[in-house]
């Protein structure tokens, strides 16, 4: 009997140990788990850039130092180059957002409060931009708008017009950030009005205001937040993207941030420590706005829902409605039409140079020629599969992570998950370039593991656009009541088996938008790859860069018209997947 009572004893000792284990399991190791894979991810690689700017030696050759010193900040501060790089930007970024921003406003107000014709056209006009890379819209527009070979300037020319169009300037640059990142603020304003009880226009119109007094003094005040949102989401990308400013300010000899910072790394011997020093400037310009923005929202009311029902409320415009409709078609004739027929022109003309109308329409100057080319390189053909490669890796690795840490964040009690959702939504003030850079750093010194493939590029995607995949599965996450999770535990199902069996199937649209995204960036993203190619590993970006670079006119229009195709392809393919798993 005394041996069965020592051994009932230490059974109960073992059962109260597993249990043990289970709830330290539950309550700390999974989180713990999820902290060390942003610790890699996102910490890591950032840490490494900020003791890369810290230090003098050259990670590549002589490894770190431990002697911390500002002489790279102090030397990048104090070359003028740096300061003329950072003016443009600041120039270019913040014109480019203010007239991305009127063009954004005022579509979204036409969409969601006027009677304008055709609204759905307009919506739709209105963020086909996005289904363009930047690169590739830099490269439409040189098409366009070269002062010399310009098909543009080649009607002014028939024409007799003295005006010639230059994209190849600041002014270039601005016009084709503020045409192709309004989509950005459309997204937010657009969303916001559609959602605004019109009750406070109507006291206003009622009080003698007319409809352009109601909508300055009403209306925008009322979604400035999204406006604020949009703005600022539009400066971010903009102040971290390379390709627009490589295709147009390079030839004018417009240095920005991130063409600079990639001549530092691209230089031999290449200045690792002062790329890392302009990066981390880039990082504090991000953090300032972001900074701001919570400034200008803190202390304010935007309430416009409330639990009264309303009908959203048109704007009857009378004959002015044909005017704002014609507006939209200006937009989307300029920032759609114009830049895909230059491109279509460059891709099947033989030559690109036009030296009259009437050879502009003669067939004999049009073939397959570019195209077949393309096909029958093989380095084509291996960024062709490299992209698809990543763009897999980035959509698998990321939208499984965000649907961890989206679960985590929103649905459990587990600790540090205000820690998660920080460093999670971190790298949202980091342009894609530094992150690009962070990654060169930080990985650099391991040659053969990672470094060299495919997968580093993957992951650098990944944490860049970790915060966009978080918020799309976090909406999702939030419209499912708690009640569904414990019906299912009441019936004896595990965690595991709930997550399985009702937040996927839930949730499934939502988690294929967000890895659709993933995918849908890193087709398109330039600048995170920029550092980390090698021949072996090229992406159809960096290809279609080199192609511009080396002057390949015929074959850079011919591959931006094949990426083209791909994106639409995907974003086609993600809609119908999407419509099929939608749980009805």
């Amino acid at each position: 009997m005394a041996e069965i009572a020592v051994a009932k004893s230490a059974d109960a000792r073992t059962d109260r140990i597993a249990l043990r284990f289970a709830y330290f399991w539950r309550r700390y190791a999974w989180a713990g788990i999820l902290i060390l894979t942003l610790i890699v991810l996102v910490v890591y690689p950032l840490a490494m850039l900020v003791l890369g700017a810290l230090t003098t030696t050259n990670p590549a050759l002589e490894g770190l130092s431990s002697t911390l010193t500002l002489q790279n900040f102090q030397e990048t501060l104090g070359n003028e180059q740096v300061r003329t790089a950072a003016v443009n930007s600041l120039i270019s970024c913040g014109l480019g957002t203010f007239f991305a921003v009127i063009i954004g406003v005022g579509l979204s107000w036409i969409v969601a409060r006027t009677d304008t014709p055709m609204r759905g056209w307009v919506e739709t006009a209105s963020i086909m931009p996005l289904f363009m890379p930047p690169l590739v819209a830099a490269v439409a527009w040189s098409y366009v708008g070269s002062p010399t070979t310009g098909l543009i300037n080649m009607f002014f020319k028939e024409l007799d017009w003295e005006f010639r169009l230059n994209m190849y300037s600041m002014t270039g640059m601005v016009a084709v950030f503020a045409m192709y990142y309004a989509p950005y603020v459309y997204m937010f304003v657009s969303a916001a009005l559609k959602n605004m009880d019109p009750a406070l226009e109507e006291a206003a119109q009622m009080s003698g205001a007319g409809p352009v007094r109601t909508m300055l003094t009403i209306t925008l005040p009322l979604v400035a937040p999204a406006i604020l949102s949009g703005s600022l989401l539009a400066f971010v990308v903009m102040f971290g993207i390379y390709g627009i400013p490589a295709a147009l300010g390079t030839p004018a000899r417009i240095d920005v941030l991130t063409t600079y910072l990639f001549k530092l790394t691209s230089w031999t011997p290449p200045l690792f420590n002062a790329a890392a020093a302009v990066a981390i400037i880039m990082v504090v310009v991000t953090t300032l706005c972001v900074a701001v923005q919570h400034w200008a929202l803190s202390g304010r009311s935007f309430v416009t829902v409330t639990g009264k029902s309303f009908k959203p409320r048109t704007l009857k415009l009378g004959p002015w409605r044909w005017v704002t409709f014609g507006l939209a078609c200006l937009y989307a004739l300029v920032a759609v039409v114009v830049p895909c027929i230059g491109l279509l022109v460059a891709a099947f003309r033989k030559f690109l140079f036009v030296p009259n109308l009437a050879s502009l329409f003669d067939p004999k100057q049009y073939s397959l020629g570019h195209f077949q080319h393309l096909f029958d390189s093989a380095l084509v053909w291996r960024s062709f599969w490299n992209t698809l490669e990543v763009g897999i890796i980035s959509a698998l690795i990321g939208g499984l992570l965000a649907f961890a840490l989206s679960y985590t964040i929103h649905r459990t009690n587990l600790p540090f998950r205000r820690t998660l959702d920080m460093m999670g939504t971190a790298p949202v003030a980091v342009p894609c370039l530094v992150i690009g850079v962070a990654y060169l750093w930080a990985w650099v010194a391991f040659s053969g593991f990672l470094w060299g493939t495919t997968w580093i590029i993957a992951l650098a995607l990944v944490a860049r656009f970790l915060p966009d995949t978080l918020k799309v599965l976090g909406g999702s996450l939030m419209q499912i009541h708690r009640e569904l999770e414990e019906a299912s535990k009441i019936c004896g199902t595990g965690t595991l088996q709930t997550i399985l069996r009702i937040i996927v199937p839930l949730t499934l649209p939502g988690l294929i938008s967000a890895m659709s995204l993933l995918f849908l960036l890193s087709i398109r993203e330039l600048r995170s790859s920029l550092f980390r190619f090698t021949n072996s590993t090229i992406v159809m970006p960096v290809l279609l860069l080199d192609f511009h670079e080396g002057g390949h006119t015929g074959a850079t229009a011919a591959f931006s018209v094949l990426q083209v195709v791909l994106l639409l392809f995907i974003v086609g393919g993600a809609n119908l997947l999407g419509r099929m798993t939608t749980v009805r």
